[in-house]
């Protein structure tokens, strides 16, 4: 029987191993998944307890075309109720804590915004929608800045559009075009946020858990402390893997693959060296690009064009670093207060960004509990910058220099709530994280530089995940992993059910014009 390996242990690794099983016909014992660190999930992780603080560096948010995503996990029982699936306990969480955000922009005063208004001029409307016309071949090597005026990037629709998916004026505008082709069936709804999905808990508990318990079930390996350090090819012009190295507590190991054997690869990590701080100090900055994922496409590049360019993705830290932060407490007066504030209960008011912070801070609410096993006295709540080099607008510091405690007082600052300044920050635990590569899949590229799912010429071997390339789907979501995932083992095994096509809501009508009155609302 074929054997799988798989490079990784992230959502894009586990789905293929998932699809391998379901649309392959896999058996569980013929797939090994490979993972570098000592635990799995890849940049969907999320981990702690009440007393030591809960943590994850993100948050990814759905919405109701993720096809693959849903198709996925609807064979897949969800972790609190195993008569249900993750698909419809997602679906029947939305139904129950949509968002309707009221607070979506505050301003310096720390009031709401009327966000309703995308606040364009015409001249930036004209940008807008040549943006979205011209050809992805046009606009290789460019960065967003390149295709707007400066005044752009003070609109409304910059600092919701921004805040939501993490772009900065300097990504790349192939990706801010995708994104803005692939979403504009939520620019209607984009000031409420009410055509964004959440999972019930947080992506590790509501997917990776309920996607490894069933991976286990069916007897998928997965080998943890495994850097798969290289690929042999076969001689010849197609690329056949025929061997794979690793070092394993210590040692290099080799295994021969078989003529049936497949191979996929995670290449780059958006979450590789992050650190993670405290409430007393700051994360240090990791520079080292010591991370097996980066480490084993740069060889793998050198050895064939047909790979990819990664240092145009891991080379700009200064333009690919943002740092979250993750609050535990068991004093509710926030929550209390920023109901009061936003207008919403938590769990249903979306995001809130102070448009006006030097660090274009911006926190959310979640439904309690995020976290399968977080008591009912416990309180989490999360939040990120885009601009953690720039000091603070009531702390003396840069964002990447503060302390947990550090970055809670920059938000209180902004909120105005300095009557319960220091009874909310002697109650709570504050984990920031700083990520060198979080936005990298954004940075300005080319044609080419990401590598197809199976390149030209590929027998056995797929890339998988952010840094590899599908037409029109757009990077940093989860149906973008899952889409390489299904694509990598539909092609490697000549299957004749494909992925479903991606969502193309600007060949509606309806779709167009709704978003055409919303960039005019005043």
């Amino acid at each position: 029987m074929a054997k799988a390996y798989l490079v990784g242990s992230g959502i894009a690794a586990l789905s293929a191993a998932a699809f391998l099983i379901r649309e392959g016909g896999f058996s569980g014992s013929d797939i090994t998944i490979l993972e570098e660190q000592d635990r799995t999930g890849g940049s969907l992780d999320a981990a702690g307890s009440p007393d030591s603080g809960y943590t994850m560096r993100g948050g990814r948010m759905f919405e109701v075309h993720f096809d693959c995503t849903y198709d996925l996990l609807s064979s897949i029982p969800s972790l609190g109720d195993p008569r249900k699936s993750v698909t419809e306990d997602t679906f029947e969480f939305h139904e129950h804590f949509a968002w309707d955000d009221h607070a979506r922009l505050i301003d310096k005063d720390g009031k709401p915004v009327d966000a309703h208004s995308m606040g364009f001029s015409e001249r930036e409307r004209l940008e807008l929608v040549k943006c979205v016309s011209t050809p992805e071949r046009l606009l290789d090597g460019k960065r967003i800045s390149d295709c707007f005026h400066p005044e752009f990037f003070t609109t409304n629709f910059w600092y919701m559009w921004c805040t939501t998916f993490a772009f900065e004026p300097w990504h790349s505008a192939i990706e801010f075009r995708r994104y803005l082709n692939r979403f504009v069936h939520l620019f209607k709804t984009f000031d409420t946020m009410s055509g964004i999905y959440r999972t019930k808990f947080n992506q590790y508990d509501s997917i990776v858990r309920p996607l490894l318990a069933w991976l286990d079930a069916q007897g998928v390996t997965i080998q943890l402390g495994t850097t798969v350090t290289d690929l042999a090819f076969a001689a010849g012009s197609e690329v056949t893997v025929q061997a794979l190295q690793w070092t394993r507590k210590g040692a290099t190991e080799q295994i021969a693959l078989g003529p049936d054997d497949l191979v996929f690869v995670t290449n780059g990590s958006m979450t590789a060296d992050s650190t993670l701080g405290s409430t007393t100090t700051p994360p240090a900055l990791d520079t080292t690009r010591s991370a097996g994922a980066w480490k084993l496409w740069r060889t793998l590049a050198a050895k064939n064009d047909g790979f990819g360019d990664p240092s145009v993705f891991d080379s700009s830290i200064d333009e690919s670093t943002w740092t979250s932060f993750t609050v535990t407490t068991k004093d509710p007066t926030f929550f209390t207060l920023m109901e009061e504030f936003s207008g919403s209960e938590a769990g249903k008011g979306g995001l809130i960004t102070f448009k006006d912070s030097s660090w274009l801070l911006t926190i959310v609410l979640n439904h309690q509990p995020h976290f399968h096993e977080q008591p009912s006295d416990t309180f989490v709540w999360w939040g990120y910058a885009l601009f953690p080099h720039k000091k603070g607008d009531h702390i003396g510091t840069t964002m990447a220099e503060s302390s947990g405690r550090d970055i809670l007082a920059e938000v209180l600052g902004h909120l105005h709530f300095d009557d319960v300044r220091d009874r909310i920050l002697d109650s709570s635990i504050v984990l920031p994280a700083t990520m060198p590569y979080i936005t990298s899949q954004f940075l300005v590229r080319k044609a080419g530089d990401r590598p197809q799912v199976v390149p030209p010429g590929s027998t056995n071997l797929a890339f998988i995940g952010q840094y590899a390339e599908v037409p029109d789907d757009v990077v940093f979501t989860v149906e973008y992993s899952v889409r390489t995932a299904w694509t990598a083992v539909a092609q490697l095994l000549h299957l004749d059910r494909q992925p479903p096509a991606v969502y193309k809501g600007q060949h509606n009508p309806k779709v167009l014009v709704e978003a055409l009155e919303t960039l005019h609302r005043r």
